[in-house]
């Protein structure tokens, strides 16, 4: 009874000690916690039970600054302007109106070609900075293993720059050759699927529809899978 009581509990867990014990994007030793995903990349009123995991001080505030400017890029990029009064989400627009250095940078990496088509230079090393933050989360959440290696590959892109069988594959589940560790999340949502998020076909976690989504996999080593706003996506590979 007290087993199966464990096991509906998202907040129980039988992982080991390597998911408390260090922070998740660094190693060092946790004195607080961080939501996976950021908040900032979520539109209020943020949904319930954000996942959580072990993070440093120094993690918890050091990406602040590149989630914000990710966050407000890619707003803007959609939006098609800086503008606060025009950008679609009003937490980017609050942003936005209290840093316009923030504003100036961004519409710095704005051009116009000939034909009026807008194009945007991305801080490619804070993309990257902000996503492998947020696949290492996820996948310590998931898998109560902690990546703090350099992964094997990462890309990052505009859904609608993929092609059909790029975008196909993207969009679909790996086949798993590997179970997930007893005791983690990832093992627990295949036996009682307690994350409401989670679509055990898709294999995605939906954590705000139009927002932000998920998925993690361990076809062999583990991948991570990540799409924000519905506009850029993202894979990390270990």
């Amino acid at each position: 009874m007290v087993k199966s009581e464990l096991l509906m509990d998202p907040r129980q867990l039988f992982a080991d000690e390597r998911l408390s014990a260090y922070c998740v994007f660094c190693g060092n030793i946790p004195t607080t916690r961080e939501h996976a995903a950021s908040k900032v990349f979520l539109d209020d009123p943020l949904p319930e039970d954000l996942p959580l995991v072990g993070s440093c001080h120094e993690c918890n505030n050091g990406y602040s600054g590149d989630e914000q400017y990710l966050a407000c890029l890619i707003d803007c990029v959609m939006s098609g302007t800086t503008d606060p009064g025009k950008v679609q989400r009003k937490k980017i627009a609050a942003t936005l109106r209290h840093s316009p250095s923030l504003a100036a940078r961004i519409e710095k990496a704005k051009q116009t070609d000939d034909n009026g088509s807008l194009s945007w230079t991305p801080e490619d090393a804070r993309v990257k900075n902000v996503f492998l933050k947020l696949a290492r989360g996820h996948v310590a959440h998931q898998y109560s293993e902690p990546q703090l290696d350099e992964p094997e590959s990462m890309w990052i892109a505009p859904l609608e720059l993929l092609t059909n069988e790029q975008r196909e594959d993207f969009e679909t589940l790996p086949n798993s050759r590997v179970w997930p560790e007893i005791g983690s999340r990832a093992f627990i949502n295949q036996i009682v699927g307690m994350d409401k998020t989670w679509d055990a076909e898709s294999g995605w976690h939906l954590l705000q529809s139009g927002r932000y989504r998920y998925m993690v996999a361990q076809p062999s080593g583990i991948i991570a899978r990540i799409v924000l706003s519905e506009y850029l996506a993202c894979e990390v590979v270990w």
